[in-house]
């Protein structure tokens, strides 16, 4: 999925890797995408950038499309991270410059590594289902792994985890023995948790991990912070176990990794180094054929936004 911002900022990718437990609740902010589709960004907020790779999250739905297009996001480009397509209702008809031609659905996985250049489109196929509700979210790539050549995963079966009154899916990384098969290039987790009113668990977790708990669904206590959804609770460093009560029938997304310690410039739907990454790769979108191109949309890819004058300066995690 594409920032669609006309007017992006450089987003500087921080936190501090030393912290331990914390209970920082952040609320979202609502972003149009596109013409018919309002999403709750999550990541980044205000004071809080990456969660070990993590470093963007919008939630989205649940939305009535019955009557209306759904998500229509035209071709656009990626470099530099992954994208993880996550859905509860509705389907999303994914494709790309390499050629994939996927329809996600609730609990697949569709992840795509953009490494050094990829270019995709998203939307609602025709008929769709009547509700739309999911997430994107994007993983950072390390250095040593940006420039890979780009791919495109749809795992159909993922791994799952239960608990009395939790079921759990894992979307990459593992949790509690149970592995997702989708390829990640830092040590990272991601979880679909969905647990029943009045249910308490205790979760497993890994101490060297940084975690935050965003709600899709319902309200939910973790550690004793009610999360719903709009809002994110960040957790920190330093837990071995994270308790969960459900106030109500309640779906949350556990995310997770170690702390990211490069320093990124993060701009549109690119992550570089310095400056002159992201000025190559827009002009290479608007100019040359690197990106590849998106065949089937029925409509006219995305023109790169304007860039700031001043120069764009790579940060580290401190925000």
């Amino acid at each position: 999925m594409s920032n669609l911002d006309l007017k992006p900022v450089a987003t500087l990718c921080a936190g501090d890797p030393s912290a331990g437990p914390v209970r920082d609740l952040l609320t979202g902010r609502t972003v149009q995408l596109g013409e018919s589709t309002q999403v709750r960004r999550l990541l980044p907020n205000l004071g809080r950038r990456m969660v070990g790779a993590w470093c963007f999250v919008d939630h989205y739905g649940p939305d009535d499309i019955a009557d209306e297009p759904g998500m229509q996001v035209p071709p656009h480009p990626h470099m530099g991270l992954q994208t993880v397509s996550w859905l509860h209702d509705g389907e999303v008809l994914h494709r790309d410059s390499l050629g994939s031609l996927q329809t996600v659905r609730p609990r697949e996985l569709g992840l795509m590594t953009s490494g050094r250049a990829i270019s995709h489109s998203e939307e609602s196929p025709r008929p769709h289902p009547r509700l739309l509700h999911g997430a994107q979210l994007w993983v950072a790539l390390p250095d040593a792994h940006r420039h890979t050549a780009p791919t495109f995963e749809h795992h159909a079966q993922l791994p799952e985890i239960t608990a009395p009154g939790l079921h759990g899916t894992v979307i990459l990384g593992s949790v509690d023995g149970a592995t997702s098969p989708g390829t990640t290039y830092t040590p990272l987790v991601g979880v679909d948790l969905t647990l029943r009113e009045g249910s308490t668990a205790q979760l497993p977790l890994e101490p060297g991990f940084e975690y935050a708990a965003l709600a899709i669904s319902g309200s939910v206590d973790v550690d004793g912070v009610r999360v719903e959804p709009g809002s994110v609770l960040y957790l920190g460093c330093g837990r071995r176990e994270l308790p969960l009560l459900a106030r109500t029938d309640s779906s949350l997304l556990l995310l997770g990794g170690e702390p990211f310690e490069e320093k990124l410039v993060m701009w549109w739907n690119f992550i570089g180094r310095s400056d002159q990454d992201i000025r190559q790769a827009r002009e290479d979108w608007m100019t040359t054929a690197r990106f590849g191109e998106v065949h089937g949309y029925d409509g006219d890819r995305l023109a790169a936004p304007e860039l700031p004058q001043l120069p764009l300066k790579p940060r580290g995690r401190a925000c």
